[in-house]
């Protein structure tokens, strides 16, 4: 270790000490104690975070306060490729396949990137109603035949978030989707404003199977879950059985950060090629900011949103996330080379306060650990 990276260690672990001192956290005996080595198996390559100039009291501290948290299911570190702390809470395991909700999203999104690389999908400007020839006819208003596949990624199609209205939220629970493009009225000029949509996503992975001519379970094991050795476990269906764009997908919290790591790592996986580069990329800009449900949850400001991806500024460092309800997050820190990633209770169907005091707990955990870092 070179003298510089000493040097901020023991700075950040004065700062610790201080705040131990005056009552504001754990002790040294308490974090000395903390275990977070993760368990060495074939599909991860492990180490220390001293090994990758990461201070592990910092580290320590991460878990200290992930272990005060009653839904929290996992906690991993990914630094430089290598799992560097891994460790299960509660109900939590390490062959445990979560429920990711929302995270499924960003997974629909690299479908899409793919598709488009192999030639299915033209662009993402094409019209939506391309797709779904049994709606087109029936379309009485003319903004709804403009929309295209990136307004749809970007949700800024004009479609409402379902949350907005218990009407909405009974069509999104009915299954039922291509019907909903008529159906549901546009609270926007498409183009024009983010609003949360989960039908946007049920949207674009029925496009997926429609272009390529699979289900998307073939699609996604054929193309990105083979490739990253990914196991996935349940991944719920509509009522047309269409797997869902916009959740219920099931993997261990080790192959979600593989996930993570494909993305922070430009798309490839091992040397090969798996989603486009260009296409990360583009998902990981931010296309719009301040305009979501949320605008800020403790150190995750300016929260903004791409190609189903989520976007922030943590501790001054910009960040990329995968977000699920319950606080399912696979977080991307490009300038550490980091992958954070969380399971908790999914709180399936429950979007009371209560869901969302362990959601936005999980989100700060993790926004104080990555703006400690130097």
């Amino acid at each position: 270790m070179s003298m510089s990276h000493r040097s901020i260690f023991g700075f950040l672990t004065l700062l610790l000490l201080m705040a131990i001192a005056i009552g504001c956290g754990p002790s040294t005996k308490e974090l000395s104690g903390i275990e977070y080595a993760p368990a060495e198996r074939s599909d991860w390559k492990v180490a220390t975070p001293v090994e990758h100039d990461l201070d592990p009291m910092l580290v320590a501290d991460l878990y200290y306060n992930a272990s005060k948290r009653p839904k929290i299911r996992s906690v991993l570190v990914i630094k430089d490729g290598h799992l560097v702390a891994e460790r299960y809470f509660n109900d939590g395991s390490i062959d445990q396949k979560a429920r990711l909700q929302s995270v499924t999203k960003s997974f629909t999104s690299a479908l899409v990137g793919i598709a488009l690389k192999q030639g299915y999908l033209e662009s993402v400007d094409q019209r939506i109603l391309e797709f779904y020839p049994e709606v087109a006819d029936k379309i009485t208003d003319p903004r709804k035949k403009e929309i295209t596949i990136r307004q749809l990624l970007e949700m800024r199609s004009g479609f409402p978030r379902e949350e907005s209205d218990e009407g909405l939220w009974a069509g999104l629970l009915s299954g039922h989707y291509p019907p909903l493009i008529e159906g549901f009225p546009l609270t926007a000029e498409p183009g024009t404003r983010f609003q949360y949509s989960n039908l946007s996503s049920n949207w674009l992975g029925i496009i997926v199977d429609r272009s390529s001519g699979k289900d998307r379970m073939t699609f996604a094991t054929e193309n990105l879950f083979e490739p990253l050795g990914i196991e996935p476990g349940e991944w719920g269906q509509d009522a047309d059985g269409n797997y869902n764009g916009c959740g219920d997908l099931h993997l261990t919290a080790r192959d979600a950060a593989k996930f993570g790591l494909l993305y922070l790592n430009d798309g490839k996986w091992n040397g090969e090629q798996i989603v486009p580069a260009e296409w990360v990329e583009d998902s990981l800009k931010t296309y719009s900011v301040n305009e979501a449900f949320v605008k800020s949850v403790g150190e995750f400001r300016d929260i903004g949103y791409g190609y189903q991806w989520w976007s922030a500024n943590v501790g001054g460092r910009p960040v990329n996330f995968a977000w699920g309800h319950g606080g399912q997050l696979v977080v991307l820190v490009e300038d550490q080379q980091m992958v954070v990633v969380v399971t908790s209770y999914p709180f399936w169907l429950d979007h009371d306060g209560e869901s969302w005091k362990h959601e936005k707990a999980n989100i700060k955990m993790v926004g104080e650990f990555v703006a400690s870092l130097p």
